[in-house]
């Protein structure tokens, strides 16, 4: 009797110790990879924070995050075209005077400051070594927020700089909850501005970066190879986006089940299992939602949710 063979190379996923449970608080920072599991996240109502300050996509710019966020400091505000923003938040975050813009960019990071106290997994995804500085002031922005270019110097962070970088943000974290574990992952999108030699040197930069830190850290700090397996184990231009440089939402169902299957307790597992078919439920928007029909099938769904939240003691 012949041996079935799955035709793509299977990427080993580190077992986590402990799993990750079903009470766990996570918060999720980086690219829009992180942005992608993370929402995961929430459509199956487990706690987290994702991206609160909007996408980030290298290590210096969510070390300047973190800092504000555990440590507020002065805001970087600008006007622009009769807005207000914030050089470390992303362009939706602002106001059309400047204290709406501080009320709102502060009240963004006392969220992800509580976040990170609470948190028992904070996922960080690292999307390129690539970073921004204003000339005027040297300032390392996490958004350009449309702004001229010849405001602006391009550099790039060394892997000295991106260890550096990491190992600060991994020493605040454990300060702020001692208890925390700290996923760090790559982020598979390629980025094809900078030509994709030059997006492979980040990534294997990131990635030599991330590998340090798991050696230095190795009670704290763990890998998740979502970019592996996007290139070597899924390994096809059917499993991008449009776009071809995003990973598509079937990639990202696959990359998400994987985490599942490995990362998760049982007890976890088995609370998605039972959640998916109300999440469906939940999502599907009826032809005539103020019909009798869909106002019951949409109350069936909420009444299943709570009574599923009452069986795992969810608050």
């Amino acid at each position: 009797m012949s041996t079935p063979y799955l035709f793509r190379t299977l990427v080993d996923v580190p077992v986590w110790n402990p799993l990750l449970t079903l009470r766990d608080e996570s918060v999720f920072l980086g690219s829009c990879f992180a942005e992608n599991v993370g929402h995961r996240f929430l459509d199956y109502g487990l706690p987290a924070i994702v991206n609160p300050l909007g996408v980030l996509y290298n290590p210096a710019s969510i070390l300047e995050v973190v800092r504000q966020a555990l440590r507020p400091d002065v805001l970087p505000l600008f006007q622009a075209d009769g807005e207000w923003r914030c050089w470390l938040a992303d362009t939706q975050l602002g106001g059309s005077s400047e204290q709406e813009c501080r009320e709102v960019v502060e009240g963004a990071f006392m969220l992800l400051g509580e976040g990170l106290r609470r948190a028992r997994n904070v996922f960080l995804t690292l999307g390129t070594h690539v970073c921004y500085r204003l000339k005027e002031g040297n300032l390392l922005v996490s958004n350009c927020h449309k702004q001229p270019g010849r405001l602006f110097d391009e550099a790039r962070l060394s892997l000295s700089e991106c260890v550096a970088a990491l190992e600060e943000i991994v020493l605040l974290l454990q300060k702020a909850s001692p208890q925390v574990r700290i996923v760090l992952t790559v982020s598979p999108y390629r980025y094809a501005k900078y030509g994709f030699h030059q997006s492979q040197i980040a990534k294997s930069t990131l990635l030599l970066a991330v590998d340090e830190l798991c050696q230095r850290f190795p009670s704290t700090v763990c890998y998740f190879p979502a970019y592996e397996i996007i290139m070597d184990e899924l390994r096809d231009y059917r499993f991008y986006a449009s776009d071809m440089l995003h990973p598509s939402p079937q990639a990202v169902d696959y990359i998400w089940q994987r985490m599942v299957e490995n990362l998760m307790d049982a007890e976890l597992q088995q609370y998605l299992k039972e959640y998916e078919p109300i999440r469906r439920d939940l999502a599907h928007r009826p032809i005539h939602p103020d019909s009798p029909q869909a106002i019951h099938f949409q109350q069936s769904a909420k009444e299943r949710l709570e009574a599923l939240k009452t069986k795992y003691g969810i608050t």
